[in-house]
């Protein structure tokens, strides 16, 4: 799962993590990157952040993305960050 977000509100994002943090970890996700200082190369592609999370497969990072659980956790995500999401299936 890769997100470009702007986070727009600092406090409504920590109230999100503190939620989704624990949600994503029990469907077994981990981070594989998570930064704040990006240097734009190609392309005029210049997000402010960046975060990939691994999950144990495509299935996994799916069912939790469209599970209630997390579901219930989006109007906090939209409340703190606007961006962008992928779900990757990874052929390596």
């Amino acid at each position: 799962m890769i997100f470009e977000l702007d986070i727009i509100n600092q406090d409504a994002w920590l109230a999100y993590r503190e939620v989704a943090g624990p949600l994503m970890e029990a469907a077994g996700a981990r981070f594989i990157l998570r930064s704040e200082r990006i240097e734009p190369l190609e392309g005029g592609w210049n997000p402010p952040s960046l975060s990939v999370v691994e999950f144990p497969s495509f299935e996994a990072a799916h069912d939790f993305y469209h599970s209630q659980a997390y579901k219930a956790t989006l109007p906090l995500r939209e409340k703190a960050s606007r961006g962008r999401g992928v779900l990757v299936e990874s052929s390596l």
